[in-house]
C-alpha cells in the first residue's frame, strides 16, 4: 500500500507507521490525517502484528500541526481537528501495543500523537512542547490526555504557556518511558516492546480498553464491565495454557 505523507510496513510481529514528510519536518496536514486514519484501519482489520511503533523520517519526529492547510482571513472550521481526534482515539484504542519512537523535535501533533500511544521512547537529543496556545489555537485533545500522564499542575504550565521540555525532563515527569542515546533508538525499541512479548493479545486489548475507562466511570458502574472482561479471558485458550504450565501439568 501506497501513501503520499506515511510509509507503513511490518517487521516480524511488529508494524511500523513512518511519518514521512521530511522536508517539512513532518508536520501533520489533511492528507496524513487521511492516511493514517486508513493505515490504522489496515493494521487493524488485516494485520497480525502485535504491536506498531510510529516514528519519523529525517530529523524530527513531527513539528505539529501544518498551518498552510489554513487560509489567512478565511473562517476556518474543527473539521480537520475532528477528523484528527478520530485517528488518535483509533490509535487509543488500537488492539496492539503500540510505540512511539522519538527521535527530535515532538511538537504539537506529535505530543498528540505520543500522548494515545502504550509506551514512549524518545532519544536524548529529543525536545517536547505543546505550542498551540501562544499561537493561539489549543493544543488538541492533549488537554484531555496529558494530565493523566503527568499531573494537573504541570499539565496546566505546558499547555498555557508553551514552554519546551527537554528529553531528560521529559522523562522525570513521566511524560516519556524510556530514554536512549541517539542511534540507540532501534534497540531500545526492541527491547521495550520484548516487555510486552508474553502477554496474550486479548488481555492486552482488554486492560487497555479498562485503564482508559478507568478515569471516566465511577467504581460502580466499572466493576460490571471489568468482571465480564475477566471472565471473557480466563475462558481463553492462551490462560487456560498459562495455567497449565504454572501448575505443572503437562
Amino acid at each position: 500500500m501506497r501513501f503520499e505523507t506515511i510509509q507503513i510496513g511490518e517487521r516480524g510481529k511488529v508494524a511500523e507507521i513512518i511519518l514521512n514528510r521530511p522536508t517539512l519536518g513532518n508536520k501533520i496536514n489533511i492528507k496524513m490525517i487521511d492516511e493514517l486514519e486508513q493505515a490504522l484501519r489496515t493494521i487493524e482489520d488485516e494485520s497480525p502484528a502485535a504491536a506498531l511503533v510510529i516514528r519519523g523520517a529525517g530529523q524530527a519526529f513531527c513539528q505539529g500541526i501544518d498551518l498552510s492547510d489554513f487560509t489567512p482571513g478565511a473562517k476556518p472550521d474543527a473539521y480537520g481537528f475532528a477528523k484528527w481526534e478520530r485517528v488518535l482515539l483509533a490509535l487509543e484504542r488500537l488492539p496492539k501495543i503500540t510505540l512511539t519512537a522519538v527521535d527530535g523535535e515532538c511538537r504539537g501533533g506529535g505530543m498528540h500523537l505520543l500522548l494515545a500511544c502504550d509506551i514512549r521512547i524518545a532519544t536524548k537529543r529529543s525536545f517536547f512542547q505543546l505550542h498551540e496556545a501562544p499561537d493561539g489555537f489549543l493544543p488538541g485533545m492533549a488537554v484531555f490526555r496529558l494530565a493523566k500522564f503527568i499531573g494537573l499542575g504541570r499539565a496546566r504550565r505546558l499547555a498555557l504557556t508553551g514552554r519546551g521540555l527537554p528529553a531528560a525532563e521529559a522523562e522525570r515527569i513521566g511524560l516519556i518511558d524510556h530514554l536512549c542515546a541517539e542511534g540507540a533508538l532501534d534497540q531500545a525499541v526492541i527491547a521495550a516492546l520484548d516487555e510486552f512479548k508474553d502477554i496474550s493479545p486479548i488481555a492486552s486489548e482488554l486492560t487497555k480498553r479498562l485503564l482508559n475507562e478507568s478515569f471516566s466511570m465511577s467504581y460502580e458502574d466499572y466493576i460490571g464491565g471489568f468482571l465480564a472482561a475477566q471472565q471473557r479471558v480466563v475462558l481463553t485458550d492462551a490462560f487456560q495454557q498459562r495455567l497449565r504450565q504454572k501448575r505443572g501439568d503437562q
